[in-house]
């Protein structure tokens, strides 16, 4: 099968050029200027006056997470076709290591829960919830099944929480066989403190939950993880940071030259207490951890002008979406936290909505070029977690995962138009700048004419390579 896509103005993170792409099965093997070749092929793609984008790489999703009583609504299958219909085609989910069992015994059920289901092709994070001398010893094993990223929690004692000395120790195996390390960091000890405290006081409402993990939980606990990284040597990557004075930590720990990198999320740059605020339990749409911050300390702002600076790296979603209302089969979800801010399962939806989002704060509203909102949505991610170049550029030799973007037109946010299964949005009756004509994984069609073209098991499971983006 071969592919031309042509007169379209493709854009990369190295910058933009007219050009013709020509693509042969599932990647890319020629590029030229337009009418300057006599290239055949079997369907021809006019994208004048469009954009062609690589497809995004969202690093940080988590589907059939089990929080709080439930499972997030979405699953590998429904998650992923979400995920391509928002312009995204490649995912790293996360797999969860049970505290007391093997970390491979975690490994392979996510693996069984996704392989044979995706829509678009996929990598695993490893969550180590049990650092012990063997969970030490399987983080090699899964270094060489290319799972090249593990995961640990300063948050949410009991259940994922580990302690300095388990940190340390993770980190400096990580440093031995070339891992990195991600980080949710917040002091959950103090944090668990402040929410028993709320609870006493009759603080019930979704606005506590983030009143509850101040900014500085947020900065204290990635000043610690920084410090213990450079510690022992070895690359940290702070997951959905929301708050701007612990990117200031990252941001002190670059110019020191220190492998310090951030990640921060739509909901961060776009969402706040006025949110949290809504009437009734409607607040409890925008919960998750880290918490949307108060819009009148100007994080949002200041997360903006870090992603600029480069002090921020990537932008991820943290989708693990949970329903406001019952889900037909997994039951109670957002409610279980009715008159209880702390039993609300933490997470909301967004993978299909990344792109738009971030091209219409980030370019529309000229904050950012083209080329930086597909290195921080696309280029970086894939760099960062070992998948680059297959993955997040349009080269030679790279997989043909393609966007083609109308800037012209405009589009609406809305539950009624999402593909997540869930019941709401967190954007509902937001316009949009921009909307995706066409999605392509690996040189297959999987959206073009407002259509799904695609199928469970489309997607297949990368193999990563170690950080590609160390300083």
């Amino acid at each position: 099968m071969r592919t031309l896509i042509q007169n379209g103005t493709v854009v990369t993170h190295a910058g933009r050029v007219g050009a013709d792409i020509l693509i042969e099965g599932e990647v890319v093997v020629a590029m030229a200027a337009p009418g300057s070749h006599d290239w055949t092929a079997d369907k021809v793609i006019d994208a004048a006056g469009k954009y062609v984008f690589p497809g995004g790489v969202d690093v940080h999703t988590h589907m059939e997470l089990p929080f709080g009583g439930t499972y997030a609504s979405d699953d590998f299958e429904t998650g992923t076709r979400a995920a391509a219909w928002g312009g995204t085609t490649t995912i790293v989910d996360f797999a969860v290591q049970t505290i007391g069992e093997p970390m491979m015994d975690g490994y392979e059920a996510w693996r069984a829960k996704a392989d044979g289901r995706c829509a678009i092709d996929y990598g695993m994070h490893m969550i180590v919830s049990d650092v012990n001398d063997q969970s030490l010893k399987e983080m090699d094993i899964l270094m060489g099944d290319g799972v090249t990223s593990f995961k640990l929690f300063m948050a949410y004692p009991g259940v994922l929480y580990s302690n300095d000395g388990q940190i340390f120790r993770a980190m400096q195996k990580a440093s031995e066989n070339g891992g990195t390390i991600m980080m949710h960091a917040e002091n959950g000890i103090v944090i668990d403190v402040l929410r028993e405290q709320a609870i006493a006081k009759g603080q019930t409402d979704p606005i506590y939950h983030s009143t509850t993990r101040p900014p500085i939980t947020e900065a204290e606990a990635t000043h610690r993880a920084i410090a213990y990284a450079e510690l022992a040597g070895c690359p940290l990557y702070v997951v959905h940071m929301s708050a701007k004075e612990a990117v200031a930590e990252v941001a002190a720990a670059r110019d020191r030259g220190s492998n310090v990198f951030g990640e921060t999320c739509p909901q961060y740059l776009y969402l706040g207490w006025n949110n949290l605020k809504e009437p009734g339990f409607d607040g409890a749409k925008y919960v998750c951890s880290t918490p949307v911050r108060n819009w009148e300390e100007e994080h949002q702002e200041w997360l903006w002008k870090y992603l600029a600076t480069n002090d921020l790296q990537v932008i991820s979603t943290d989708h693990c979406p949970f329903c406001m209302n019952d889900h037909p089969t997994l039951g109670t979800q957002k409610r279980l936290g009715e008159g209880d801010f702390t039993k609300i399962p933490n997470g909301l939806p967004g993978v299909e909505e990344r792109m738009r989002l971030i091209y219409d704060g980030a370019v529309s509203d000229g904050r950012m070029s083209l080329e930086r909102f597909v290195e921080v949505c696309a280029t970086t991610p894939a760099k960062m977690f070992g998948m680059y170049p297959k993955k997040g550029t349009i080269a030679i030799g790279s997989d043909a995962d393609i966007v083609i973007w109308n800037p012209e037109v405009t589009s609406m946010m809305s539950v009624d138009v999402n593909h997540m299964n869930v019941d709401y949005s967190c954007y509902e009756g937001k316009e949009v700048q921009g909307k995706i004509e066409l999605v392509m994984s690996r040189g297959n069609v999987l959206i073009e004419n407002d259509t799904y073209l695609g199928k469970p098991g489309d997607g297949r499971f990368i193999e990563r390579d170690t950080n590609q983006y160390l300083i």
